[in-house]
């Protein structure tokens, strides 16, 4: 039994034990967070060939709709990181829920472009605060030695999410109508906010951070062990990826801007930026462009849903990501995904292929973007992790917001389907870059040779 005199490292407590049913949990609510959020911020691209239809307005003007959600998602994500790191995880992430489920519950009531705009908009408020704050909680609750995997694998949960909401829209659409989508995206998230202020426990990393009651801390850690018995003295282990020291004192934005960080940051913000222009450029919309192209509505809606499904395949790359360089991993996916992205546009009139190259560009395209939040959450440390995966999705939201925009300007010009996937296969090349001057910046050390930072 651990006496009260004991100091405890918690991350090698964590490391320790076996991971526990109560870890599995926090990763459960983390994932359906994620879920719900993908299903949430995909559902306007799948509603919009049904505005189009009722509402009688032209393709351009559904851009502003398009965009809102994504420009609160990055006001969301700039918000809650700071605050997160100084007022803790459980209770801004369940808060964030309820909004956005809230939110897309009123949308569904919109009865025009700028009511839909505004609801969408704070729609997009809790989406981008509930992400990262999801993403920031499960991995430090996470093994050092997995974090990256199972990071990963809870972020599957944002393009399985959309793909199930491409899915169920071909279904409830036809039935009851675009506003069921938005009703069911509001009605989820608040039943699962009410689970989540239950069972979600704080994050045990961001209590010793601020320094909590002795008593607080042991209760958490007991639910992962009871060898934890009653010792009363806990400290952090930082486990990072680079060979430089986390700026000690430095909370938030300070530390995430502060010399040993600052290149690393904007570069993952380039990144995350690019791979969410291409993303949200195609996910919002290739149901119009491929019922321009000549398939059906119900069709073109279907095959856009294989898009996001393969996002499944960030497992594999969180397993790649722990055992090796986990920036040039992740370098090879992006230059894989502009490959991927041209290739789509050269099978316009062929529908086997066109669903063969949508599936693989998207599990491409999507394990690849779903691994930047474990690439993230390993390159800070506790005191600067929530405002830097925060910060990330945050600044690459501008690529969410821009997305729509750039495919409604190419269309303006007349780009054919062919051209307008050449541009959109530009940004993976530019994501691949950023990754490589990061990675040159802040060199990796090898798994077994990292040390860990007090």
């Amino acid at each position: 039994m651990t006496n009260r005199n004991h100091t405890v490292d918690v991350q090698k407590f964590i490391d320790d034990n076996k991971f526990s049913r109560f870890q599995w949990l926090v990763f459960a609510v983390s994932f359906l967070v994620i879920l719900l959020d993908g299903f949430d911020t995909a559902a306007i691209g799948y509603i919009a060939p049904s505005l189009l239809l009722e509402w009688g307005v032209a393709k351009p003007q559904l851009a502003p709709v398009l965009s809102a959600a994504l420009a609160g998602l990055a006001m969301g994500a700039v918000m809650i990181g700071p605050l997160a790191d100084r007022l803790g995880r459980k209770y801004l992430l369940t808060a964030s829920v309820c909004l956005f489920g809230v939110a897309s519950l009123i949308s569904a009531t919109a009865a025009s472009l700028d009511e839909l705009v505004t609801w969408r908009f704070i729609t997009g408020l809790g989406l981008g605060a509930a992400m990262p704050l999801a993403v920031t909680l499960a991995s430090e609750f996470a093994p050092s030695r997995r974090r990256a995997l199972l990071t990963s694998a809870m972020f599957t949960g944002f393009p399985l999410g959309a793909a199930l909401g491409g899915f169920l829209s071909a279904w409830m659409i036809p039935q009851w109508g675009w506003r069921s989508v938005l009703q069911l995206g509001g009605v989820l998230p608040i039943a699962l906010a009410l689970v989540m202020l239950v069972v979600l426990p704080e994050s045990v990393r961001y209590l010793v951070a601020r320094g909590a009651t002795a008593e607080r801390i042991r209760a958490v850690l007991m639910r992962i062990s009871a060898s934890i018995g009653d010792a009363g003295t806990f400290v952090l282990g930082e486990t990072l990826r680079g060979k430089f020291s986390a700026d000690h004192g430095k909370v938030g934005v300070a530390l995430i801007l502060s010399r040993s960080y600052v290149v690393g940051s904007v570069m993952l913000w380039l990144t995350y930026g690019m791979g969410i222009v291409i993303f949200y450029a195609l996910i919002n919309w290739m149901p119009i462009l491929l019922k321009d192209s000549g398939l059906d509505p119900k069709t073109a809606m279907l095959v856009t849903s294989l898009f996001p499904l393969g996002g499944v395949g960030a497992i594999a790359f969180g397993l790649l990501m722990d055992k090796f360089n986990a920036n040039r991993v992740i370098m090879v996916g992006y230059l894989l995904t502009a490959v991927c992205i041209y290739a789509i546009g050269q099978a316009a009139g062929n529908l086997g292929w066109l669903v063969v190259l949508v599936f693989v560009g998207g599990a491409v395209m999507n394990t690849t973007q779903t691994s930047m939040p474990a690439l993230a959450a390993a390159f800070y440390p506790t005191a600067g992790r929530a405002t830097g995966v925060a910060w990330m999705m945050a600044i690459g939201r501008v690529g969410a917001v821009a997305a729509p925009f750039l495919v409604a300007e190419l269309q303006r010009r007349q780009f054919d389907f062919a051209q307008i996937f050449a541009v959109l296969a530009i940004p993976g090349v530019i994501a691949a870059i950023a990754l490589f001057i990061k990675n040159a910046s802040h060199p990796e050390v090898e798994p077994e040779l990292r040390p860990a930072e007090g």
